[in-house]
């Protein structure tokens, strides 16, 4: 998979997607429904260039490529399941979306605490692709 071209993707979507929320949904949302939205853009955007970051470490030597692949891939679930599932919930308003949440907030947490123990490993303890 290559993580770097489905980060940028993501990043540009999440800056299309802030951008419509901003214009296209001002007056349309009440607050509470915007306030959703703005946080799912926020950890859209901010976790996809976590991904984007996270895509170059091998190539620089910090983390194994199957390292890599397994956090950039919790990351890109992360995104889809949590940021998705705000999405969904602030245009519908069908508040069962919310009880996928949690999962995509569980997949950025094992993301995250997954790199920071195979970058206090180092790089040579990594899985082998």
């Amino acid at each position: 998979m290559n993580w770097s071209a489905l980060a940028a993707i993501l990043l540009g979507l999440a800056v299309g997607i802030g951008a419509f929320g901003a214009h296209g949904l001002k007056g349309r949302l009440d607050t509470y429904a915007m306030g959703i939205y703005e946080k799912a853009v926020l950890y859209h955007f901010f976790h996809a260039l976590g991904l984007l970051i996270v895509s170059i470490l091998p190539r620089v030597g910090a983390l194994s490529r199957a390292s890599a692949n397994w956090v950039c891939a919790l990351l890109f679930t992360g995104i889809v399941l949590f940021s998705g599932s705000l999405y969904t919930l602030a245009l519908t308003g069908v508040t069962t979306w919310g009880a996928v949440t949690p999962f995509g907030g569980l997949a950025f947490l094992w993301a995250w605490f997954l790199l920071a123990w195979w970058l206090f490993r180092g790089a040579s303890t990594h899985p082998k692709p």
